[in-house]
């Protein structure tokens, strides 16, 4: 059981460096900001827009009108994690404020 949750994790670090290694093209970048993209149009439908993640997607369109798609690619994938983290934020508070309530 643990050589096998060793190898897994070795694979999985050799593949996160190969990919690492590989340069961003501008299919890449196109392909991580609409994702993050529609992150943060599904955390605005929650009501729950971090300020953070507009900064980041900013920072992506930058980066990518100078070419550097590697850094544009990173901020995309920034904004989306972000984004997600907004979404789960309001998804989890939804509720948990029942919890907070005086009985």
């Amino acid at each position: 059981m643990r050589t096998s949750a060793f190898l897994m994790t070795s694979v999985l670090l050799i593949a996160s460096a190969a990919s690492a290694l590989a340069a961003g093209s501008e299919a890449d970048f196109k392909a991580a900001y609409a994702a993050a993209e529609a992150a943060n149009k599904e955390a605005g439908s929650l009501r729950n827009q971090w300020t953070v993640t507009a900064s980041a997607l900013a920072a992506a369109k930058k980066a990518a009108d100078a070419g550097d798609f590697d850094k544009a690619i990173a901020s995309s994938k920034e904004a989306e994690a972000l984004a997600k983290a907004s979404i789960f934020q309001a998804t989890s508070e939804k509720e948990a404020w029942k919890a907070l309530e005086i009985r």
